[in-house]
């Protein structure tokens, strides 16, 4: 058992916050079932909590055996914690794991505290931080539909009184229980605004498609460093803190490769283990970008203990996503945070990278490696391009300098009439480039 306590001045309050993660370990082993260290899981949810505001007051891993139908915890367990809510005026208890209704019920006249399990927690999450309008309908939607299932009391969130989606309460909120009908309605509604919005994104892609730069996607577990990384290699100003979830809606930036190409690169929300499957579905548009990307480049936190385990959280994602294709072919890695590890971890580590010719070592902090990944980016989108001998009129001016701007010249000899031209192009401007003449 793991616990973690704070000093507090003993007043109750609704954002005085208890976390607790039922760990369902093996044997001996500190791990979870999932494979991650029980303290790594058990940090990960008290970072979720303070990602908004949450005064974290305590937090503990509880073994977790068979779990008890009404209350998921132990009678015992039960007992033990809630005479921690009241020695501690918690206000609120974060459940790192999935409650039923009944079980979340049973909780809270248990504690006599506000009980919200991790479903909830990502959904309130999001609901704070998501900026464009798509994403906050997306996660409107999911988060109705999780509501639906709880008769979630707070309604408040409708009227955008402030950020997140009323499943902590807050001072002046009415507690009222929802109506399945409202319920039902609002998602209709929400569902047609999202199509409505789509239609908007599609003409926005159909733009990108007529100067067709190529789509880089950056993807990765919550906190691995996605939005350094943007900044670092477009100079762009995302919003880029050591939290988790800080990124909530898709970006994109034009870059220039060392080869002079110009890509488009994508910097998406952060995934998490146990994202709950309706979640991944609400998001499935706002991930999108993702979807049609050119290439993916993973960014792992190579300095936390439990990489693998997000890495293979982040794969299983993708692959829900239906570009499981795409990961079998194996994505970029881009091994962040280098810069946190012994000296000699990291250079270990760049030996690995070396081997793997789809894999560089950096950090995105210091810089180091980013040259690295920028050629490597290079070499993946030349890879898949078609060599061309191309003659073209010297009189055809604007040809010539649609080749260079939209393709590699990897040779040109010229005479008095014609520039004899090897050209790579992206299949799709070859057929343009065909089309053209």
């Amino acid at each position: 058992m793991t616990n973690e306590w704070h000093d507090g001045d003993g007043e109750t309050a609704p954002s005085r916050t208890l976390v607790v993660y039922p760990a369902p370990r093996q044997a001996d082993t500190g791990r979870g079932v999932d494979g991650r260290l029980s303290d790594s899981r058990l940090a990960e949810a008290v970072g979720l909590a303070e990602a908004i505001d949450l005064t974290i007051v305590g937090s503990e891993s509880v073994p977790l055996g068979k779990p008890r139908p009404s209350t998921l915890l132990g009678q015992g367990t039960v007992e033990r914690l809630g005479q921690i809510v009241i020695d501690n005026g918690v206000g609120l208890v974060v459940v790192d794991g999935h409650l039923s209704p009944v079980q979340q019920r049973n909780l809270e006249r248990a504690w006599n505290a506000k009980v919200i399990d991790r479903t909830g927690l990502i959904l309130e999450i999001f609901g704070a931080r998501a900026r464009t309008r798509e994403g906050r309908l997306q996660v409107e939607l999911a988060s109705l539909s999780y509501q639906r299932s709880r008769l979630v009391r707070s309604w408040t969130h409708l009227e955008r009184q402030r950020g997140g989606f009323g499943f902590l309460g807050g001072p002046g909120e009415t507690q009222i229980e929802a109506d399945r009908r409202l319920i039902g309605d609002r998602i209709a509604r929400l569902k047609k605004e999202l199509v409505e919005v789509k239609r908007t994104r599609e003409l926005h892609r159909q733009a990108r498609r007529r100067v067709p730069y190529p789509i880089v996607a950056l993807v990765g577990y919550t906190n691995a460093g996605k939005s350094t990384l943007f900044n670092a290699l477009t100079r762009a100003e995302v919003l880029a803190k050591d939290q988790l979830f800080a990124t909530l809606d898709p970006t994109m930036r034009g870059l220039s490769l060392p080869s002079g190409r110009t890509v488009i690169l994508s910097d998406t929300v952060g995934f998490v283990s146990d994202l709950p499957h309706e979640l991944v579905a609400a998001f499935r548009a706002t991930l999108e970008e993702v979807l049609e990307a050119d290439v993916i480049v993973h960014v792992r936190d190579v300095a936390h203990p439990d990489s693998e385990a997000q890495r293979s959280d982040v794969e299983s994602v993708l692959r829900e996503l239906g570009i499981g294709e795409a990961v079998d072919r194996g994505l970029i890695e881009a091994l962040n945070k280098i810069d946190l590890l012994a000296a000699s971890r990291a250079e270990e580590l760049a030996n690995q990278a070396d081997r793997n010719p789809r894999a560089v070592a950096l950090s995105a902090v210091t810089g180091a490696g980013l040259a690295d990944l920028l050629a490597l980016l290079d070499r993946t989108l030349s890879a898949e391009r078609q060599v061309l001998s191309l003659d073209v009129p010297l009189a055809d001016g604007a040809a010539i300098a649609w080749l260079y701007q939209h393709g590699e010249v990897v040779h040109r000899d010229d005479d008095d009439i014609s520039a004899h031209m090897t050209v790579r192009l992206d299949p799709a401007d070859a057929a343009r480039f065909e089309r053209r003449a």
